[in-house]
């Protein structure tokens, strides 16, 4: 472990230790999901085991196969705790390390999903995709395994989230719950969108097609994006325009995947009153 990894294991142990004791119920459960193991890659991979395993794909099978990937490959391990640390900064619900790595599900798909699109790019297709149905069952997250994920991703709530076979998702991204990265029909090839570093993207949004979000962009709750969204834009609505006019948008000046701010274009987007 390099040194973000073992002080972020040891503030996660000690997490875990001040729970234990101040709820004696959940002593057992946090002996043997956190405090038992020797490292962060250990107890995912046996959390991940439990949740995904099911009656013919069973835990200990699971567990070896995450813990041969996270354990040989530094990308992923380096990815989880991006990722861990993304959902402490920048979900106000995130009470501790700890929470998100055994109870946020878009954390748990977002790296079981990791291991997936390990899987694909050896060519285990078979299991990758078997893997990608349990995530979906478990978590209510459709991920193809074909799928490029950057790090320090936030797949908030997450329940809804289906990202197709040829997106790419950039770095310090922000994802809420029922977005779709999706394609436009039949058509085969590249055909899913691409998703720049810094992006936020609001509840229920929709984006489909070989299309570019720009980094730094925001797209609304709900909006509905066939085209590309420059940089440092917002997009609302459906079908989504620019805030500002396409013309002259407005420019965003802070980083929305990682400020979480949604709806600070609404004083200067529209006159509706409650």
């Amino acid at each position: 472990m390099n040194n973000d990894e073992t002080w972020l294991w040891g503030q996660i142990k000690a997490e875990a230790r001040q729970d234990a004791e101040s709820e004696p119920a959940l002593a057992s459960y946090l002996y043997s999901t956190i405090l038992s193991h020797s490292s962060l890659e250990r107890s995912l991979s046996f959390h991940l085991g439990n949740k995904l395993c099911s009656s013919t794909l069973l835990s200990t099978l699971l567990y070896d196969l995450f813990l041969n990937a996270f354990s040989t490959d530094y990308g992923l391990r380096s990815a989880a705790v991006a990722d861990l640390r993304a959902a402490r900064e920048r979900d106000p619900a995130c009470v501790s390390f700890s929470h998100c790595l055994l109870n946020y599900k878009g954390f748990l798909a977002c790296q079981a999903h990791r291991v997936a699109h390990k899987l694909w790019n050896e060519s285990r297709r078979p299991l990758a995709l078997a893997l990608q149905s349990r995530i979906a069952d478990v978590f209510a997250v459709d991920i193809h395994p074909a799928a490029r994920i950057g790090k320090g991703i936030l797949f908030d709530h997450a329940t809804g989230v289906v990202v197709g076979e040829t997106a790419v998702i950039g770095n310090n991204v922000s994802i809420l719950h029922h977005v779709t990265l999706g394609g436009t029909g039949k058509m085969c090839g590249d055909r899913h969108p691409k998703i720049g570093d810094g992006v936020l993207i609001g509840a229920g949004a929709t984006i489909l097609g070989n299309v570019k979000i720009g980094e730094g962009a925001k797209i609304g709750a709900g909006s509905v994006v066939l085209i590309d969204v420059p940089p440092r834009t917002t997009a609302v609505g459906n079908p989504a325009r620019l805030v500002g006019g396409k013309e002259k948008p407005s420019q965003l000046e802070d980083i929305p995947g990682e400020s979480m701010d949604h709806t600070s274009f609404i004083s200067e987007w529209s006159d509706y009153i409650i």
